[in-house]
């Protein structure tokens, strides 16, 4: 008979969302890495041999940022910039269904290029499309709170 943990260890957490058990974990591990850096911001862990392994700030502090995102509860996945989604995947980084990625690639919002019958999304052109949709969100709800306050001085 096969554990539950066992299970759940072998999805990952890039399908799933993590366990109490992990969520401890990652905000321990992520708070220890934080106080390891030294004061020049390179974090230095021992490799197999013994020997120090000198890991770069910038490579730190994305793994503190990981385990952050882990600490608070989230299912995290790494993708590389340069990466091609489906639209299933893409759909799922915008929260919305495929259908309407699917129409919002039909209608030009989002670039993707063909292949074969399907549709692959490149990040960087989801990452923008995600980004204007934010700024026009954000400017959107500024004129209406300029309008609201117009209104309560009226």
């Amino acid at each position: 008979m096969t554990d539950t943990r066992d299970q759940a260890d072998a999805a990952g957490l890039n399908t799933r969302l993590p366990t109490a058990e992990e969520i401890d974990s990652a905000a321990h591990a992520a708070t220890a890495i934080a106080v390891a850096l030294d004061i020049d911001g390179v974090l230095r862990v021992s490799g197999q041999d013994g020997q120090d392994v000198h890991i770069a700030p910038a490579v730190g502090e994305l793994i503190i940022e990981l385990l952050g995102h882990v600490a608070s509860g989230n299912m995290v996945t790494l993708v590389p910039v340069g990466t091609m989604l489906t639209t299933q995947e893409a759909a799922d980084m915008l929260n919305v269904s495929r259908p309407h990625l699917t129409k919002l690639l039909k209608e030009g919002e989002i670039a993707f290029e063909p292949v074969g019958k399907h549709r692959r999304v490149p990040l960087s052109a989801l990452m923008a499309y995600r980004d204007k949709r934010y700024a026009a969100r954000s400017a959107g709800l500024n004129e209406l709170a300029r309008l609201g306050q117009e209104f309560d001085r009226g």
